[in-house]
């Protein structure tokens, strides 16, 4: 006999919580193609009314422990009965696999003794300032056997941790998952999660994700560094590129920060390693940057960012999706921009900087292109989206 355990997100907001029911069948332990779709009572998980409360769990991605030969476990989409995906169900909306766009999460959180309990070690008679607690050991860390129990189980469910730490707060941990695949990295950073709760059952711990569960004091927040890359920008790259996906970054400040996590104002107030939630900035090594951009990455430019905006309880699927229609902007942006610069060649680039007293923006050069009697601007240039808003992306950087 074989046992299936299918695991869902629910319908709950402003963040969903992950639910789970095992199927026991007779047989082998089947291929994802294999495990057949299952039902549930949407009423009770908010994704249905009671009078057609049955949803549909999709198998769409299949996990097993390498010595286990009777468990299974498959995370699942929500679909409606007519086979159309529930409106709770934002992995559809990231559409088809980019492997090629890859992320590296970096899941910040507190571990507490129990429900509306202290946090793990904050009952002890002196607490000290963050800090001696970072990638502490002996008496300044707390719940290193969960910790290392969940790596461990993670690894050998082949979800690619690459490594774990204590945090700057007592009781606060991080791990990292990183995945080739946008819609892969959501899945095993969602199915971390998974495996994180439940082993919190055994030893009667909560995990919260809250961006800010100390609100007084000097202590740090939890996010969800969101580390990320394309083939363009580990090959190909050039500062020009990079700064031209900053601004386009900047330009979607808000659709990025709606989606980033709730209460994730209380956590990104410009301290304790963070940007204002109002403001954008990217900067080299700069961990109290929006974009924190590596050394080594600024060396060549090529390589790797990191979004240090969202927090720890944001959802990856909302997260992927956002970066990866501002990486979308970019490129064609950059298209447009490559375009604009090589058509203005004929000018005399040095009376170009005199005329804008500087290097001229994007817009300028629009200006300048769309007055050149030898040029015109193409229908393409002109349907583009990256063409609609100029302003946004002026040369600040």
């Amino acid at each position: 006999m074989i046992k299936i355990e299918y695991i869902w997100l629910d319908g709950y907001t402003p963040e969903p919580n992950l639910r789970s029911k095992i199927k026991v069948i007779e047989g082998g332990i089947p291929d994802l193609s294999e495990v057949p779709e299952w039902n549930f009572d949407g009423s009770s998980t908010k994704q249905a009314e009671g009078y057609s409360s049955d949803g549909i769990l999709k198998p769409v991605r299949l996990y097993r422990e390498m010595n286990s030969s009777d468990k299974v476990y498959v995370l699942c989409e929500v679909m409606n009965p007519d086979g159309t995906p529930h409106e709770s169900n934002h992995r559809d909306m990231l559409g088809d696999e980019v492997n090629d766009m890859w992320f590296g999460f970096e899941q910040e959180y507190f571990i507490q003794e129990g429900i509306s309990k202290p946090i793990l070690g904050f009952n002890r008679p002196h607490v000290e300032g963050q800090g001696k607690y970072y990638c502490g050991v002996g008496s300044n860390v707390v719940g290193r056997e969960l910790v290392e129990e969940h790596m461990d189980l993670c690894l050998n469910m082949g979800i690619e941790i690459t490594g774990v730490n204590a945090e700057v707060a007592l009781g606060q941990w991080e791990y990292q998952v990183f995945a080739k695949g946008k819609i892969k990295a959501g899945d095993d950073l969602w199915m971390s999660r998974y495996l994180m709760e439940k082993l919190s059952e055994k030893y009667g711990y909560h995990i919260n994700y809250h961006p800010k569960p100390i609100t007084s004091g000097d202590w740090n927040g939890s996010g969800l560094h969101t580390n990320f890359s394309t083939k363009k920008m580990r090959e190909v790259g050039g500062e020009s590129y990079f700064k031209t996906l900053f601004n386009a970054l900047e330009s979607r400040r808000e659709q990025h920060i709606k989606v980033y996590g709730s209460d994730n104002n209380l956590r990104l107030t410009g301290k304790h390693e963070t940007q204002s939630i109002h403001k954008f900035s990217w900067g080299v090594s700069d961990r109290g940057a929006s974009i924190r951009v590596p050394r080594s990455v600024a060396e060549l430019w090529k390589g790797y960012v990191e979004d240090r905006r969202p927090a720890s309880n944001a959802n990856p699927y909302e997260v992927i999706k956002v970066i990866s229609d501002t990486i979308d902007m970019a490129d064609e942006l950059s298209v447009t921009l490559n375009n604009m610069y090589s058509n203005v060649n004929t000018k005399n680039f040095d009376d170009l900087k005199s005329k804008y007293n500087g290097i001229p923006t994007a817009e300028e050069l629009l200006d300048e292109y769309k007055n050149d009697d030898e040029y015109e601007l193409s229908e393409e240039m002109t349907n583009s989206s990256a063409y609609v808003k100029p302003k946004s992306i002026d040369n600040k950087n």
